[in-house]
């Protein structure tokens, strides 16, 4: 708790109700990504640390808007919570804990406001998912829905101006992270009557939506899971470049972040067609020597 309030110290975030309205935030992003969260603390910068628990916290609110009930209470409240944010981009002005964390955010970093925008603007894709036809169409969502989401955060930790080859980078971030979530929550996904693998590949494998949503491991499920593992991890390879795209003070987090996807996805390829049964994480060893290696580069890289 020291180094949370000395983040909150080194943002310059002083006011007492404030401090409380960012401490709710901390919770919330701590009890739901714990590994994420860990991440951020061990290395992130000390002022940008609230800022990035504030945006996580927004795109976790929105993803459970948009996944939680029917379809009609899901839009309404989707509609409902994107007016409350437009108002707080126009006027600054707002009425609960995490918009007025929100409205704080922005005010220090304005260029967060576009991003939050283009989110707005499109994260309903994520409301009319009912899965995929061909890849085509998985990277239609990833554009509308995956990237605009990670940006919220992405590009807090990006250049100042806007980058190309570093959007392009967190893309193949979001692609390769997004792709494995399907794959690797392959057994939550089909108790929800979903499925973010695309319909061609299971015809390309052999394999019935019947079979996989009653955990059968018939031929051709190992190597379906293993073809989308693998996609997964030739995006996340790609995004390695944001450890020299991302400025200096927050590449030991980018580099993190990638690696830890990358263990994820070697624990999911060497589970194997027992996905279906339940996901697969990485051993809280090799996580820890991951962040405690990215520690010490961004100790040498500051010394």
């Amino acid at each position: 708790m020291n180094a949370w309030r000395e983040s909150l110290d080194a943002a310059g975030i002083q006011d007492p109700e404030l401090r409380g309205d960012y401490e709710a935030q901390r919770r919330l992003v701590a009890r739901f990504r714990r590994a994420s969260y860990l991440a951020v603390q061990t290395l992130l910068p000390r002022p940008m640390l609230p800022h990035v628990v504030v945006a996580t916290a927004v795109m976790h609110h929105g993803d459970n808007l948009l996944d939680t009930g029917p379809k009609a209470q899901r839009a309404a409240a989707w509609a409902s919570w994107g007016d409350r944010v437009r108002r707080v981009l126009e006027t600054g002005v707002a009425g609960d804990p995490l918009l007025r964390t929100l409205a704080h955010t922005i005010a220090a970093y304005p260029r967060l406001r576009r991003p939050v925008e283009e989110y707005l603007s499109t994260a309903t894709a994520e409301l009319e998912f009912t899965g995929f036809l061909d890849e085509a169409d998985y990277q239609a969502y990833v554009d509308a829905y995956s990237l605009p989401a990670f940006m919220l955060v992405g590009t807090l930790l990006g250049p100042e101006t806007d980058d190309g080859p570093y959007r392009v980078a967190c893309r193949a971030f979001i692609d390769g992270s997004q792709r494995l979530d399907f794959v690797n929550d392959i057994a939550e996904d089909l108790r929800e009557g979903q499925l973010g693998i695309p319909a061609d590949m299971l015809q390309r494998f052999s394999v019935k939506l019947d079979d996989l949503a009653a955990g059968r491991e018939v031929p051709g499920v190992r190597e379906l899971l293993g073809h989308q593992i693998t996609q997964a991890r030739t995006a996340l390879q790609t995004a390695r470049k944001l450890t020299a795209l991302a400025p200096a003070p927050y590449r030991p987090l980018m580099g993190a972040l990638v690696e830890v996807e990358l263990l994820t996805a070697d624990a999911a390829l060497a589970r194997g067609a027992k996905l279906l049964r339940g996901s697969a994480s990485p051993t809280l060893l090799s996580t820890l020597r991951v962040l405690l290696g990215a520690r010490r580069k961004a100790r040498k890289g500051r010394s």
